[in-house]
């Protein structure tokens, strides 16, 4: 792949032309054809795109594809300024006002548009973010920090480690919130993750994703990020939330618990729900409100109880009918130390898993059981499925879902070696993602998806 075409994604014959008439992106160039001329700025193409066109941005600020007929002409006509993000600068701090941190992970709302590849890339950072957004100047008084810059589903259990340790410094050092942008696909799993390492927070700390990249005509980043500031500056409780969109409308940011919370739709604004509980508050233009009496107090006194370890010899295991179940003994040979069955309905699995699950219990494998349900709770007393695997030394999740269950064995499991205090750990209450009873929760689902 060439210089020109590794940067502009043209390629093939549209290469070829461009290269005759010593055009590059970014300069102003007249296409004729036939019938029309088209003038603008040649900018890049999808590297998926075909070689038959050329792409320019016209003076109405539309792009227009123009097919490279055999009678079709191209001229440079101007030197034009090459596509580039340009940080912005920084708004002037007022010194008055809480002192928030940014820590940014990465993830769509901290990415741009590539137009050479046609989806987004992760390239603006938390100072970038400030920038872009100037009324969280009138906020608080803003510190940014890059802890990362990758997309979520490559973070790991090591990630979470550095960030919680990240967190933790700079509450120490004084901060009064902390807001971290995250991609939204892993933004559950991390949530959870910092809710089990961080106990005892004194203020809050708001994760903040966006579904729509940030030089986007469309994005939830901006809102999202004025909303999660609000909290982190002025909340009233200390606890990890994640600030996303209510609904589909920029009108109000809802804040989830951190362990009570699921990315349930690919693309829409408010693709995060609580799970087996409601949200916390809500952010609109008059404000944050409280939606509940019950959630940790800011405390700026309470110092920090930072347990950041995690175990990555954990697996998840999704039954389904007519599943082989040696994968049990598979990961027991693989050295689990941990493994999370999503069973189905109250807490099911096939009876040809007793014996491996069994073998698994002997041989000190941490077994737990979630359903693949998304609401409701694990009861494994029902039916005798289910009282055939407690005996076998199976540890049901009561009402915690897949994602917080499997991120919780990984956190006990960092805690000790020892599975019986692992166990009693597991079934303690530790950042609200356990409850001794569910109450009935139903979604609305309005008409067309909306």
């Amino acid at each position: 792949m060439s210089k020109q075409e590794e940067s502009s994604g043209y390629k093939g014959r549209a290469l070829e032309k461009l290269k005759q008439s010593g055009c590059e992106v970014g300069d102003i160039v007249r296409v004729t054809g036939e019938n029309k001329t088209y003038e603008g700025i040649l900018i890049p193409r999808s590297e998926l795109g075909d070689t038959e066109h050329v792409v320019v941005k016209m003076k109405s600020g539309y792009n227009v594809g123009i097919r490279l007929d055999k009678e079709v002409k191209i001229e440079k006509i101007g030197k034009g300024i090459k596509p580039t993000f340009a940080s912005p600068p920084l708004p002037k701090q007022r010194q008055d006002l809480p002192g928030v941190v940014i820590m940014s992970t990465g993830g769509t709302i901290a990415s741009r548009v590539d137009y050479r590849t046609g989806g987004v890339r992760a390239a603006i950072s938390a100072s970038d973010l400030y920038g872009v957004v100037p009324e969280l100047a009138d906020l608080a008084k803003v510190d940014t920090e890059i802890v990362y810059s990758i997309y979520s589903e490559n973070l790991t259990q090591e990630h979470w480690t550095k960030l919680a340790q990240t967190v933790a410094q700079r509450i120490q050092q004084g901060a009064q919130g902390i807001v971290i942008p995250h991609g939204t696909d892993t933004m559950a799993y991390t949530s959870a993750a910092l809710s089990f390492a961080l106990q005892d927070l004194p203020v809050p700390v708001v994760i903040v994703g966006a579904q729509r990249s940030s030089d986007r005509p469309s994005s939830d980043a901006a809102s999202n990020l004025i909303g999660a500031i609000n909290a982190a500056a002025y909340g009233p409780f200390a606890e990890v939330v994640i600030a996303m969109h209510e609904t589909v409308a920029d009108t109000s940011i809802i804040f989830n618990r951190g362990t009570r919370v699921r990315k349930c739709h690919t693309s829409r604004r408010d693709t995060f729900k609580a799970v087996n509980a409601s949200p916390i508050a809500r952010y609109t233009e008059a404000g944050l409100t409280m939606l509940t009496d019950r959630f940790r107090k800011r405390d700026a006194t309470c110092k920090l109880n930072l347990k950041a370890k995690y175990s990555s010899d954990v697996a998840l295991v999704k039954f389904f009918p007519g599943m082989d179940p040696s994968v049990i003994d598979y990961h027991v040979q693989k050295g689990a130390k941990g493994i999370l069955l999503e069973g189905s309905g109250l807490g099911h699995v096939s009876k040809a898993f007793f014996e491996p699950v069994e073998n698994a219990v002997a041989k000190g494998v941490f077994v737990a059981l979630a359903s693949q349900c998304i609401w409701g709770r694990v009861n494994m007393n029902v039916y005798d499925t289910g009282r055939d695997l407690l005996a076998r030394g199976v540890v049901p999740t009561d009402d915690m879902f897949p994602e917080t269950a499997l991120v919780k064995l990984m956190w006990v499991l960092g805690q000790t070696p020892n599975l019986e205090e692992a166990k009693k750990l597991f079934k303690t209450n530790v950042a609200g993602e356990l409850s001794p009873r569910t109450l009935p929760q139903e979604q609305k689902i309005k008409e067309g998806g909306q």
